[in-house]
């Protein structure tokens, strides 16, 4: 399961209906997963921040703050947490509408728990591969940080595939110029060949 890659991972389950929270711990306790269970939105935004790894299992309606609206606070917030929605047979159109706004999935109800649980292991996928991208992607705009404003010039234009002639005659500068430039520029990002340096410039 995912949680063996990442034991932070936490299963996030919001419904209003007593008997399916139950039924969500009893699963979630059977297959070893970290989950936490609130009975509203409310009571999860309470508790939530932005940094938490896992999925958020979600009642799409729901008294008070519904399933959509929490969706929307979670993307103003900036929030990746993928979602899978819960719905019943009338809330297709919803739920459809909630995945072109991000959410990764809806199951609906009745569902098997084997279904329910392999939606759940392909959401925590997810989620651990976006913050993967994000970390890589902080530490290549922190190297970039580091890169002096000719040397930013210089990446920009290698990663275009641009010979170190072309874009010698680009900035003006002397071809031996943009070697040595070029040189700092792959130790500065840590970058082993063309190809990386390209992977870094698109992580941005």
């Amino acid at each position: 399961m995912p949680t063996k890659e990442n034991p932070r991972s936490t299963v996030y389950i919001v419904d209003d209906d007593q008997a399916i929270r139950h039924a969500m711990e009893l699963l979630m306790r059977s297959v070893g997963l970290n989950y936490e269970i609130f009975p509203s939105a409310t009571d999860f935004l309470a508790k939530h921040t932005n940094d938490r790894a896992g999925c958020l299992v979600l009642d799409i309606r729901m008294p008070g703050i519904g399933g959509l609206e929490l969706q929307e606070k979670l993307n103003e917030s900036g929030s990746t947490l993928p979602i899978i929605f819960i719905t019943g047979h009338g809330d297709v159109p919803m739920a459809v509408d909630a995945m072109q706004k991000g959410a990764v999935d809806f199951i609906q109800k009745p569902f098997r728990d084997q279904e329910l649980l392999d939606r759940i292991s392909e959401a925590l996928e997810t989620d651990l591969e976006r913050r993967t991208a994000r970390q890589e992607k902080a530490g290549v705009l922190e190297k970039i940080e580091k890169l002096t404003n000719r040397e930013r010039e210089v990446f920009d234009l290698v990663v275009t595939g641009k010979p170190n002639k072309v874009i010698a005659y680009e900035l003006g500068v002397s071809q031996r110029t943009i070697e040595i430039h070029r040189a700092r520029v792959m130790e500065k990002m840590s970058a082993r060949s063309l190809a990386e340096l390209v992977r870094m410039h698109l992580a941005t």
